[in-house]
Parts: structure tokens; sequence; C-alpha cells
């Protein structure tokens, strides 16, 4: 009691002491406020279906609040020693509670998109979610957090953006002009999220330009290709604007088209051997035979009579697509060889009879 009643007399141990108190209540305030955040959220867990987004937001609902409550403790503080100061510390007390307010939501904002970022691409092989849109969409929103936030700051700190703006409206022009190629990059990037040629993971071919490869990005300035030689492909996104783009990934069948020739000796059973190979597509499990198929004669060659056969697959895998096709041409030759005739391949026919005669004049 005596030393309260001396410091009450003395003013210089009051504002050290008003400090302290109003230090431990923010404290306090702080560890109470997360006690009764942590138990709302476990009250409402059991009602909740994503844990995992449930726990994603506690945590950081619980951080903003612990770093506001302690930033308007601050401000208190602040207000405190600006009685007992000989210097004006108000202005600096109420720039913290605003800046702090805008910290906190812009902060709390950027944690809840990356939340749902994370989760997206922890997602991405479900085909109900389509990764190149989500991605552009969360991208935009970002950019329009950042440049919120900015603004609102400049404008709490008493900086005019009026005349940034019109800055922005004179400047812009001299921008564009600088930054042609990034800004022209930026809305073919745009085109490719508006008109979607192509999304993450499919692959595309151009054949104008020495592009193949499956995408794996699409950023705002370029997007990433890698090859099949598993080399990463940079493209700047204003290329594919005047380039014809080959996307094989939207197949919707394979096709086998195939030239095979047989000897002239064996004219007489092409027939027989086209309608059975013919048969044995139309009752290949593996071929689509709403499809065209076609099995006929196409031309006497130099030294064959040449068919082909034309059909598409049902499956749009490469690897089966090629094992369908090895199974298919394996049991061709089969037919070929039943029916005892044979591929033909290049040969040369001399007639021995006739160069005798000729040596014998």
């Amino acid at each position: 009691m005596e030393f309260l009643e001396y410091s009450f007399k003395h003013q210089e141990f009051i504002w050290p002491l008003k400090i302290f108190i109003a230090i431990f209540l923010t404290a306090i305030a702080s560890l109470i406020f997360k006690k009764i955040l942590i138990k709302g959220f476990k009250l409402g867990r059991k009602k909740k279906k994503n844990k995992y987004l449930e726990a994603k937001y506690a945590r950081s609902i619980i951080k903003a609040a612990s770093i506001f409550i302690w930033a308007i403790g601050t401000s208190i503080t602040i207000d405190i020693s600006n009685e007992y100061s000989n210097f004006d510390f108000s202005g600096i007390s109420e720039y913290i509670r605003k800046l702090s307010a805008i910290f906190v939501f812009s902060w709390l904002g950027w944690r809840f998109i990356k939340i749902h970022e994370n989760q997206l691409f922890q997602e991405k092989n479900n085909n109900k979610i389509d990764i190149t849109t989500a991605s552009a969409v969360i991208k935009l929103i970002k950019a329009s957090l950042i440049i919120t936030v900015i603004l609102v700051t400049l404008q709490t700190v008493g900086i005019g953006i009026s005349g940034i703006l019109a800055f922005g409206g004179v400047g812009g022009i001299a921008i564009g002009f600088a930054a042609k190629d990034l800004l022209a990059n930026f809305f073919g990037a745009m085109m490719i999220y508006m008109d979607r040629p192509f999304i993450v993971g499919d692959w595309i071919r151009s054949p104008d330009k020495e592009i193949e490869g499956t995408v794996e990005q699409i950023g705002w300035r370029l997007t990433h290709i890698r090859t099949f030689d598993k080399r990463m492909l940079y493209v700047p996104n204003s290329v594919f604007s005047s380039i014809a783009i080959e996307n094989p990934s939207r197949m919707t069948h394979r096709r086998i088209n195939e030239i095979i020739g047989l000897r002239y000796d064996d004219v007489t059973k092409i027939d027989k051997i086209l309608n059975e190979i013919k048969e044995m597509l139309i009752n290949h499990k593996e071929i689509d035979e709403k499809q065209t198929l076609m099995v006929n004669l196409d031309k006497f060659d130099d030294y064959s009579v040449n068919f082909f056969i034309y059909t598409f697959t049902h499956t749009t895998n490469w690897i089966k697509f090629h094992q369908i096709k090895q199974d298919i041409l394996l049991k061709i030759s089969k037919i070929i060889i039943h029916n005892k005739a044979e591929i033909a391949f290049p040969t040369s026919l001399i007639n021995i009879e006739d160069e005798v005669k000729i040596s014998n004049k």
C-alpha cells in the first residue's frame, strides 16, 4: 500500500505501472479469446464434413485474432506513454490500429485463398475440377487483393490515390509501349483461359512450330511444356495467338492406317484374304465398328499388289493402342499364311533361258 501511495504521489511510477497493466490485460485477453475460439471450433467440428479446411480456417482466424489484439494493446500502451511523454505519439497509435486492421484482414484473406488453392491441387485428379480455370481465377483474386490492400494502405497513411490513379492513366500509355511484349503475353494467357484450346495436363503440338509435349503450367507470361524427352519448354503465351495448335489429348479414337503388299503370284487369293481380314476387324473387341472401317485393294505396285486397312480403336491410350495394333498385324499375317500367300518384298526376276540363247548365237 505504501508503494502504491508513493507511486500515485510520484507520477514517474504511474505510467510504467499502467503500461504493465495494459500489456498484462492484452496477454490475458489474447489467451481468453484464443481459448474461446478453440472451444468454438471444436464444438462445430462435429457438424463439419471437411475437417481439413476447418482446421486450416481455425488456425488462421486464431492467429489473426491474436495479432489484432496485440496490435490494439500496443496502441493503448502508446497512448498511455503519450500522457507522460514530451512527444506526441497519438498519431502513431491511430496508424497502428488502422494498419493492423488492414494487415489482419488482408493476411486472413490471403490465407483463405492459399488454403483453397492447396486443397484444389490436392484434388486435381477429380474430373469435376478444371485446374486451368481454377488457377486463373485464383491468380486474379490474388492480384485484386494485393492491389486493393496497397490502395487502402496508401489512403490510410494519407497518400491520395486519386493522383496515383491519374498518373496510372497517363503513364499506362508509356508503360504499354515499353512492355508491349509482356502485355501481349498477358492477353495471350487470358485468351488461353477463355478459349481453352488446351488445359494443364493436355498433350499438345503445333504443325507451325517445334512444339510438342504435355502442358504443366499456364502462367501469365509463359506456358510450361514438358517434351517427350523430359525437357522443359517455355513458350511465351503470345505465340499461341499466331500458330495452329493440335490437341491430341481430346481425340475420341486412335486410327490404324496400314498398307500391306502381297506377291503378284497371290493375286487370285486377295479377295478371300481381304474378306477374312475385314471379318476379323469387325469381330475384334478393341475395334470400333461404328467408325469408318475399310479393307480394300489399293494399287498394283512395282513388286506387289497393295491393300490397305483403315479403322479406329476404342482406346486413346498410346501404349494400349500399340498393343492392339500389334495384335491386329499379327492376325493379318496369320490370315495371309493360312491362305498360302506371302507378303511381298522387293525382288528381281532374271530370265536365264533368254540370256543363254543370246550367248549361243
